[in-house]
């Protein structure tokens, strides 16, 4: 299981990329932290996670 935003998640064996793809989360507006370690999105595709890892996915919002 991986934590993601505080939430368990059956998510190990699949990259971050395969993770976000069944999300609405607009990937141009988001962050994502893996173990305390901002991932490059040139690197989603590449990037696996794995039991007990801990995912935090940020979204960008505007306003004023």
């Amino acid at each position: 299981m991986v934590k993601i935003n505080g939430a368990y998640i059956d998510a190990a064996g699949k990259t971050i990329a395969q993770y976000l793809s069944g999300t609405e989360y607009n990937l141009s507006r988001i962050a994502v932290e893996r173990n305390g370690e901002i991932v490059p999105k040139s690197k989603y595709n590449e990037v696996v996670l794995f039991d007990g890892d801990c995912l935090e996915v940020v979204s960008f919002v505007g306003g004023g």
